[in-house]
């Protein structure tokens, strides 16, 4: 399976649900083939409309998953009504289920420091059976060359057929980009905020909140100096998105109106 893909101001978003994402992610393990997942919301869109070379990295993902309401109804509006949001920490929960049966083997690559340990301690609760192949913590500044080829060799050591990026936006993008070809493991999954929500670190947003479209101002209340650059952005991602569907649909064929 291949999944399909349309451009939202130059960004190609998967045309998934959460059961279309397994299945592919399911694929690439069984064949062993090395792919990266960006997990892509409004903000990361316009970061990339800003940064040609971070679209690029983002474009050579296996896929880039439709991760915010605002990104879904895009999706809806072009007519791509199968669409549901994929969420990292949705994402990660779903995968661990999925991949109990399988024998999927997920190492935990970044968070603060303890959240990593937090994180995996409840998910193996919450799956009995879990296999966590490893967790490593980076320190909050550039990895020497040193460093980073022994964080290399411990996750390629591991077993991983999972490697689930908890960094920042868009530090996990590119740590993947310049990670997937030398690591062993078939996936890896920039998952952001999910090591802090599923560990119970931050606070997430009720779920009718997240259905409402509403949790970035959710997210905002709570860390608002953190989090204004980023969502400061969305009115004009919505301008211009918005746009772009207008001047697509003006452009199509009368046959097809």
């Amino acid at each position: 399976m291949t999944t399909a893909k349309v451009a939202i101001l130059g960004v190609d978003i998967g045309i998934l649900n959460m059961p279309l994402a397994l299945i592919e992610i399911a694929g690439w393990i069984n064949q062993h083939e090395a792919h990266y997942v960006c997990v892509t919301p409004a903000h990361s869109i316009m970061e990339c409309y800003k940064d040609p070379e971070l679209k690029q990295i983002f474009n050579r993902s296996g896929f880039n998953t439709p991760d915010g309401m605002a990104v879904v109804w895009l999706l809806h509006l072009k007519g791509y009504h199968q669409v549901q949001r994929v969420y990292g920490p949705d994402l990660l929960l779903a995968a661990c289920e999925y991949g109990l049966s399988k024998g999927w083997r997920h190492y935990f690559y970044g968070g603060a420091p303890g959240v990593a340990e937090l994180l995996t301690e409840g998910l193996q609760v919450r799956f009995p059976g879990l296999q966590v192949a490893g967790i490593y913590t980076p320190p909050f500044r550039p990895l020497t060359i040193e460093e980073d080829q022994a964080s290399i060799e411990q996750i390629n050591a591991s077993g991983a057929d999972l490697v689930w990026v908890g960094l920042s936006s868009p530090k996990q993008e590119i740590w993947m980009h310049e990670h997937f070809g030398k690591l062993r493991a078939p996936v890896l999954l920039g998952i952001g905020a999910a090591y802090d929500f599923i560990s119970g670190r931050k606070p997430q947003a009720p779920r009718w909140i997240q259905r409402g479209g509403l949790e970035w101002l959710f997210r905002l209340v709570n860390e608002p100096q953190r989090l204004w650059p980023r969502y400061r952005q969305y009115p004009r991602f919505v301008f211009l998105a918005v746009k772009d569907v207008f001047i697509e649909w003006i452009s199509q064929p009368k046959s097809q109106l």
